[in-house]
Parts: structure tokens; C-alpha cells; sequence
């Protein structure tokens, strides 16, 4: 058997049937994946790997109860972002951390003349997003950064898919809006 054909639900059906061990790949296909979601709501890489290590122990725990019809990655999302939540509702002082594609939720309507650096646009979309709240702020996570589709999000969220349009379009004006301000002082200056 290449375990490498394998899709993560045949993985798991081979797992829960006869062969444990096999978690191993699930942990080393998921592992960067949700480690990299939860710096988006994580900073310290310590307890980045500390909710990381919760997420596979409940993942592995509740293995039989996953539905083998349904997308695995979806559901071990799902349990990721419980377990980030959970983890902010323990730690109020969290902040959100970015890479590069925070400018792909930037609409391009938006022209940030060359007074506003690089540096001072990351901070303010990190202030921006993590000031949203976790309504509009993990809907725009999982779209743009873990580049989920609307019906995997809904999956993860427990959302209608309707709503998920809703809410990553609302995040993403408000998002517009208040880069729209910064613009505009800068302009002042």
C-alpha cells in the first residue's frame, strides 16, 4: 500500500480499521497546515505548538466519530479553530500575525501612494483584523490566508455557506474602510 495515494479519508478508514500507526501522515500533512492557521490568532510559536499538539490528540481521540464521506481537512479545522478560540478566550492579549497575503484582502480600489510604507500597512491591517472580532476575523483567515472555499468554511464554522459570503464580504469592507482612513491621513500629512 503507497500511503502517499492514499486520500486523508482513506488514511483515516485505514486507521480506525487496522492500522493506528498510519496516524503518523495525517500528522505530517496537517501538521505545517494548521500550524501556519493558528499564527494568524497565535504569536508565541510555544503555544502555537502546545494547541497543535491538543488538536492532533483530539483529532486522533475522535477518529471514530469522523464521517468518511465528508472532507477530513474540514473536519480537523474545525477542531483547530475550537481549540484556537478556546485558547483566545484563555489569553485576551493576543494578536494576529500575518505574512504577505494579508494584501490579497485589500481590494484594489485602494492606491496607497508611496507615503504609506510597507511596514506601517502590515501593522495596521494586523490592528485592523484583529479588531474586527472573531465574527468577520475567522471568516477572512480561512478564505484568504488557508484559502478554504465558502463551503469548507461553512463545514468549519458550522455556518450556512450564505453566511460565510456575508460575512467575508462585510469583514472585507470594513477592512477597506478603515485602510480608506489610513490613506487619508497619510495623504494629510
Amino acid at each position: 500500500m503507497d500511503i502517499k495515494n492514499l486520500s486523508d479519508e482513506e488514511i483515516v478508514l485505514e486507521i480506525t480499521n487496522k492500522d493506528p500507526e498510519l496516524y503518523v501522515e495525517i500528522i505530517r500533512r496537517y501538521r505545517d497546515k494548521l500550524s501556519h492557521y493558528l499564527r494568524k490568532f497565535i504569536s508565541n510559536p510555544d503555544e502555537i505548538e502546545d494547541v497543535l499538539q491538543v488538536v492532533f490528540i483530539k483529532a486522533y481521540k475522535n477518529l471514530n466519530g469522523f464521517d468518511p464521506r465528508r472532507k477530513f481537512s474540514s473536519w480537523v479545522y474545525r477542531i483547530t479553530h475550537n481549540e484556537a478560540i478556546n485558547h483566545l478566550k484563555k489569553n485576551k492579549n493576543i494578536r494576529i500575525c500575518l505574512d504577505d497575503v494579508e494584501y490579497k484582502i485589500i481590494d484594489e480600489s485602494i492606491r496607497m501612494d508611496e507615503s504609506v510604507d510597507r511596514k506601517l500597512l502590515r501593522k495596521e491591517i494586523e490592528k485592523i483584523i484583529s479588531s474586527l472580532g472573531v465574527k468577520y476575523k475567522e471568516p477572512l483567515i480561512l478564505f484568504y490566508f488557508e484559502e478554504k472555499s465558502y463551503e469548507e468554511i461553512s463545514d468549519i464554522l458550522r455556518i450556512p455557506k450564505s453566511t460565510v459570503g456575508t460575512l467575508i464580504s462585510r469583514g472585507k469592507k470594513l477592512m477597506k474602510d478603515n485602510l480608506i482612513d489610513l490613506t487619508k491621513k497619510h495623504e494629510r500629512r
